[in-house]
């Protein structure tokens, strides 16, 4: 007789974790059962929903006669992922929770506890997700450093794991997986790799999981919820008002509570006017946030951005990369945006420059650019600069084919992104 595997499985309280521990009990596993908490909160009602997926949690355990463990994470969440977003928005960028959430507490803190506390030889979570590993090859995995270098050891070996799209393209999560290290990703299980969400809903409802089948699916920043952004994070941060101005003519067209309140891309709020503006881009110096008439304003749009030290699932760049410091690929910088062609350049201290076939609309710093060699998430880097708008450019063409204007005028500043 086999040795019986031990497998803890990420619980949410949701029809997809549910349905991942269903299966590892059909294929076998030993499985125990895992739900965090992480924030703190309460709905509207005055019901803690972190509760209420603890119950739904315990109960898919109890149905499939398994153990089941709660763990808080609450601390680390505020420290590692939280306290950073507040200060992304205060300089002016736009964060990306989620991907932080996994990097530091699924799939570093969560990974840790399911391997060293509770002694588990591999972790699953419900990620629409695939590896490259096949069969038993998740078991034999043992661990290893992550490297201190930017490249490894000019003779050290070793085969990386590949993270994949799931079956179901249009739920793939790999984009919330980008930042992730190697050595979990070598130790993690994704049971519905080759399912399509249908499939997982009709596996619930054979096995009776109606209480997490008329769950409605989360959407959004977990910890928001369906409050209103701009209230919730006055919450945390001293509002800083300024003026709303237009790009096209410097004109002040409104006030906002906080350049950190808005986006780029999203719809301003600005009384008196027929036609809706949009938020294009944000000075943190001067407080002003600009705006453009039309969703398509040319200066929402721009092909070239610069990321922080890109994080390579495999732990280093792509040969090909590495030996011309260019490659061709396919890049997001948002889960539900299709995929955009690209060229990348490696520089020396590990960033990279993305140059985009197209324009893209409303690329942010703050985001994380995703880069995909086919169906495989090569890694992410988060956003830190971005090349001139499409508005900018043509206004330097305009300029190089009029005459000269009178110096005395004055002039709106340029923005700077």
């Amino acid at each position: 007789m086999g040795v019986l595997r031990h497998v803890v499985c990420a619980m949410s309280g949701g029809v997809d974790s549910s349905v991942s521990a269903l299966l590892l009990k059909r294929m076998g596993y030993h499985v125990t059962g895992v739900f965090m908490k992480n924030w703190d909160s309460q709905d509207e009602r005055g019901l803690c929903s972190s509760e209420r997926d603890c119950e739904d949690a315990y109960k898919v355990c109890k149905m499939l006669d398994m153990p089941f463990h709660q763990v808080t994470y609450v601390k680390e969440y505020w420290h590692e992922v939280f306290s950073n977003l507040l200060w992304e928005y205060e300089q002016g960028r736009t964060p990306n929770p989620d991907i932080m959430c996994k990097k530091h507490i699924k799939f570093k803190h969560f990974y840790h506890y399911a391997v060293n506390t509770l002694g588990a030889d591999a972790m699953a979570t419900g990620h629409y997700a695939r590896t490259s590993q096949e069969g038993d090859e998740v078991f034999q995995q043992k661990h290893v450093p992550f490297p201190r270098t930017l490249f490894r050891e000019r003779f050290e070996t070793r085969r990386p794991v590949q993270l994949y799209q799931g079956a179901d393209h249009l739920k793939d999560q790999t984009f919330f997986l980008s930042q992730i290290s190697q050595d979990a990703l070598r130790h993690t299980i994704f049971p519905l790799a080759g399912l399509t969400k249908e499939f997982v809903k009709k596996i619930a409802a054979e096995a009776g999981f109606q209480h997490v089948l008329k769950k409605k699916e989360s959407m959004g920043i977990c910890f928001i919820g369906e409050r209103d952004f701009e209230n919730f994070i006055l919450e945390y941060i001293e509002p800083k008002p300024g003026n709303l101005v237009s790009i096209e003519d410097g004109k002040i067209m409104g006030q906002h509570k906080g350049w950190f309140t808005l986006t780029l891309g999203q719809r301003a709020r600005i009384g008196g006017q027929i036609d809706p503006w949009f938020v294009v881009d944000k000075d943190t110096t001067t407080g002003d946030v600009f705006v453009g008439p039309t969703t398509n304003h040319p200066a929402l749009f721009r092909d070239t951005l610069q990321t922080d030290c890109f994080h390579w699932i495999a732990e280093e760049p792509p040969v090909k990369l590495v030996h011309t410091q260019m490659m061709e690929c396919l890049f997001c910088f948002n889960n539900r945006m299709p995929l955009t062609p690209c060229t990348v350049t490696l520089n020396l201290d590990g960033s990279v420059w993305v140059m985009l076939k197209e324009p893209i609309r409303a690329l942010t710093p703050g985001q994380f650019a995703v880069l995909y060699k086919g169906d495989e998430c090569l890694g992410s880097g988060k956003i830190i600069h971005l090349g001139p708008t499409i508005f900018n450019l043509q206004k330097g063409q305009n300029c190089m084919t009029c005459p000269p204007k009178d110096t005395k005028t004055q002039q709106h500043p340029e923005p700077v992104s």
